[in-house]
């Protein structure tokens, strides 16, 4: 069954309306013609055979169930109709289905975190409740424990739980203070580094919870200036810049029956990180995953807390797991206890990311998978047939194929039909998936499916979207590969049109990012780009995109090539691309530019520079400009701190480089960018200055990384376009 959706009927309308076959930026950024459908807020049903997704329309959002056999509606759980001008962001059943916990006035803190206001439904009397009482600030996180009866949150940086049954709030810490000490969160780099920002977990048997402390009181401020009133604000928040101090982390475990902490032990060095906690499959025993500062060291640590623990200063902990790298260890969410014994591990170690099965008693590991490819992402184990569920790049990196594996004969089968890229939502007994397929040039494609891969039936074609599509005559991305004269030929994607007159010569538009295990060149879905870059080459423009070494999915030694000295090889491998280009017939070699964001502008602004004979026009959107600006976690992982490694900091930052400015540069940031600073932009500025050199600056007031809003990214691409048309396109 196929959900229209209100946002699916606006598309129709907007289809409509925009029924001529010519591209244009309004088209693309501001009508929303180009959206796929999709589904959201899937969740797996505890049988196993049913799921429950959100469904908007004009006038309600609601939670419906659908079956796994056949994709049909069973019942709608909540609908927003039966309570007047309530709305909801997100939602997550009890244990036993009865509640549904449901966040409301949502507003965003950081790339991931957001707080707002907790209701909780209770799907048998069909009444709606307020988790606890709003005028005491916004909530956070809030998480039912497992079996059903509490839930705890966050609010004010301490840690909270409800008993449903009396609804009386109990407070876990008291010292929570902003921009001080964190309880049951994650302070921004943490959030923004390794992924996370909820920060306690609750035991299988909801008596204890462990939780995160964060100590930031050394942690130096940065501070944004918020304009839109009469005297502009400030904002301050803890942010450790490469070589500075973190927070110091420590573990706690809060037992709710006993009323009172007991601390994990972590040891006694204070600068390590701690990016994953979890509990085990019993009740007691707490893991703990350390890193030390320089990330090239890691440990699992066990501790137990069982309701015996005397009153001391904590439980002893052992060190489980041992993992060393020459260059770093990146972190991952596909570690999995399979028993009190055995859990599941991934790493690259030998080479290519794979699958482990670590037995710390018998302190034995079996390797699962192997090979010259790499595991992406661990979905997880059926336990009554012992089938793993993992996505890969098995076929190339720019794909990924969803397989299972048997854990004892290793017998390995892809599940998955279609080429691109495939990711895959299980059901809880892993007898269903609904898979997403997307390719370079086609939408969503969603089917569901047995865990055997046989396809039940197709959930969304996305069919207008592919009908809209064919009115423009778009043209196809093709991939090739693309020497870098080091003798390792690149992966990449073109987009040109098909009766490109070879005779003339056109210009040429490089797309970059590049950072570290991150690819541009993938076979899947890229939304609203890929639109803007048809619309370029409409114009007459090449669009090139290419993967050089550090990027992602073709083995370890590849990707940790760029160690100690990011920005150099990236750079010589896009000068390489652009000059092999270049010496196409149809290119005009002097008429190359590149555009990138965050890291892409940090090498389109190294390409304009280092590179300034080869390209002439380049568009940095949001760059890192000195590495010793931006977050030590980040980038101590890649380049050690600027105390060891300085020389390699300078001489790969774009602001050592701007005597070198030949061309045309476009210099773009967001003034309240909490993530590349908006000081990257302005101490660009002053070195550019400084050598005389013209170029372009644009802000934009009180935007952050992803500079959106409004009609914002509509100006920020038609900004982008006339430049290049101005600059590159003669």
């Amino acid at each position: 069954m196929i959900k229209k959706t209100l946002f699916s009927i606006l598309l129709c309308c907007s289809c409509v309306f925009y029924s001529q076959s010519e591209l244009s930026n309004e088209l693309i950024w501001q009508t929303g013609a180009f959206y796929p459908n999709t589904i959201s807020g899937i969740e797996s049903m505890n049988d196993g055979e049913n799921y429950t997704s959100i469904d908007r329309f004009e006038n309600a959002i609601e939670i419906n169930q659908y079956s796994y056999k056949n994709n049909k509606k069973i019942k709608t759980i909540f609908s927003s109709n039966e309570f007047k001008d309530f709305s909801f962001n997100d939602y997550s059943f009890s244990e036993d289905e009865n509640f549904i916990l449901l966040s409301t006035n949502v507003e965003s803190i950081y790339r991931h975190s957001s707080k707002g206001n907790y209701y909780i439904y209770d799907v048998k009397e069909n009444t709606l409740s307020k988790l606890t009482d709003f005028s005491l600030g916004k909530q956070r996180l809030a998480k039912f424990s497992p079996d059903g009866t509490k839930i705890a949150f966050v609010r004010n940086n301490n840690l909270f739980y409800v008993i449903l049954e009396s609804m009386k709030e109990f407070q876990v810490t008291i010292d929570g203070e902003i921009n001080n000490i964190i309880n049951g969160a994650t302070d921004w780099v943490y959030e923004e580094e390794f992924s996370f920002h909820k920060g306690f977990y609750w035991s299988p048997d909801s008596k204890k919870i462990a939780y995160y402390k964060f100590d930031e009181s050394n942690v130096k401020e940065y501070q944004m200036e918020m304009y839109g009133t009469l005297y502009p604000t400030h904002y301050k928040f803890k942010y450790p810049k490469a070589g500075e101090s973190n927070s110091i982390i420590s573990i706690n475990v809060y037992n709710i029956l006993q009323e009172r902490t007991i601390p994990f032990d972590i040891g006694l060095n204070p600068d390590i990180y701690i990016p994953r906690i979890t509990w085990g499959k019993d009740n007691d025993n707490l893991y703990v995953v350390k890193l030390n500062r320089l990330q090239n060291q890691l440990e699992i640590l066990a501790g137990n807390f069982s309701n015996t623990i005397p009153n001391s200063q904590g439980v002893s902990t052992k060190v489980i797991y041992e993992e060393k790298s020459d260059t770093y260890i990146d972190v991952h969410d596909n570690m999995e206890f399979i028993s009190d014994e055995e859990f599941i591990w991934t790493s690259e170690k030998n080479g290519f990311n794979h699958i482990y099965i670590i037995n710390y008693i018998k302190q034995t590991e079996n390797q699962l998978t192997s090979g010259k490819w790499e595991v992406t992402s661990v979905y997880g184990l059926n336990n009554k047939t012992n089938q793993l569920y993992f996505q890969a790049a098995k076929n190339h990196p720019t794909q990924r194929e969803i397989y299972s594996v048997n854990l004892e004969t290793k017998s390995l089968k892809c599940i998955s039909s279609k080429s691109g890229t495939n990711e895959a939502e299980f059901s809880n007994n892993f007898k269903y998936f609904i898979n997403t397929n997307t390719t370079a040039n086609t939408p969503h494609y969603i089917t569901l499916n047995k865990s055997d891969g046989k396809e039940i039936r197709v959930i969304e074609d996305n069919q207008n979207l592919v009908k809209r599509m064919d009115n423009y005559n778009l043209f196809q991305k093709e991939f090739i590969t693309v020497p870098n004269g080091k003798g390792l030929d690149l992966n990449a994607w073109v987009i040109k049109d098909p009766k490109l007159d070879t005779l003339k010569k056109h210009p040429l538009l490089m797309f970059v990012y590049g950072g570290p295990g991150i690819n541009t060149v993938n076979d899947s879905w890229s939304w609203m780009n890929y639109f803007w870059f048809q619309y370029l080459a409409k114009q007459g423009f090449v669009v090139v995109s290419v993967d050089a070494r550090g990027t992602g999915y073709r083995g370890r030694d590849f990707k940790h090539s760029t160690y100690l000295q990011l920005g150099k090889f990236e750079t010589e491998d896009q000068i390489a691309a652009a000059k092999y280009f270049g010496s196409k017939n149809y290119i005009d070699e002097k008429n190359i530019g590149i555009f990138g964001w965050s890291y892409g502008g940090y090498m389109s602004s190294l390409c304009i520079t280092k590179g300034a004979d080869v390209f002439s026009t380049a568009i940095a959107v949001a760059p890192v400009t000195n590495w010793r600006f931006y977050d030590n976690i980040y980038t101590e992982r890649f380049m050690r701190t600027p105390q060891e490694n300085g020389s390699n900091y300078d001489v790969n930052s774009p602001i050592n480089h701007v005597d070198k400015l030949k061309g045309n540069y476009l210099l773009i940031h967001g003034t309240a960018d909490d993530n590349v600073h908006f000081q990257n932009a302005i101490e660009m500025t002053t070195a550019l200055v400084n050598a005389n050199k013209q170029f372009d600056l644009f802000n934009y007031p009180d935007k952050n990384h992803g500079i959106y809003g409004g009609n914002t990214r509509l100006h920020l691409y038609t900004l982008m376009t006339n430049f290049l048309n101005n600059n590159l396109n003669d």
